[in-house]
């Protein structure tokens, strides 16, 4: 009887384990933040959840004010987190730290006043299949605006959950 008892409680450990690697390897990866491009957001060294399954599969689309992980367009080997702003199709425009999507002023509540930057950058249509992407901390960030836009196939996460520091644990908005 004992020898059941323990090959039941054997067994149950061994499928939680590999429950466990299915969602970090499928669904849920451990991300550290880098930098401070997505301040106030994000801040250096923070921990997050992206969920990988979400656009792999097609399960949701990606949306304007989502935040991505993607692989750099110029480096294919460093990641960056950065915010959607453009769609394909989508024009953009940005006017002394404003930024215009298809002629309407972008609404940020997500950025303070002390993060944004006041460039300007000319209109740009966002070619099919490809994303525009913003730092949250525009002054910092090194983005859409510096080498342009995101490849669909680059993008593989969506930041969803933040767990260290503690006290900044919870949903990323």
């Amino acid at each position: 009887m004992r020898n059941h008892s323990a090959l039941r409680v054997f067994r149950d450990i061994v499928g939680a384990i590999l429950l466990a690697v299915f969602v970090i390897v499928f669904v849920y990866r451990p991300v550290r933040v880098e930098g401070t491009s997505m301040m106030p957001t994000l801040n250096d060294e923070e921990r997050i959840f992206i969920n990988q399954f979400t656009y792999r599969f097609g399960i949701s689309q990606i949306s304007r004010g989502d935040t991505i992980v993607f692989w750099y367009p110029w480096d294919h080997s460093k990641s960056y987190i950065k915010r959607v702003i453009g769609l394909p199709g989508d024009t953009i425009e940005i006017e002394e730290g404003q930024v215009y999507v298809n002629g309407r002023e972008l609404y940020e509540p997500y950025l303070p006043d002390e993060y944004r930057d006041r460039s300007s950058m000319e209109r740009k249509v966002v070619p099919r299949g490809e994303y525009f992407v913003l730092g949250d901390h525009r002054a910092s960030s090194n983005d859409s605006r510096v080498w342009g836009t995101v490849a669909r196939n680059l993008i593989f996460g969506k930041a969803v959950f933040a767990y260290w520091p503690v006290d900044k644990m919870g949903a990323v908005r």
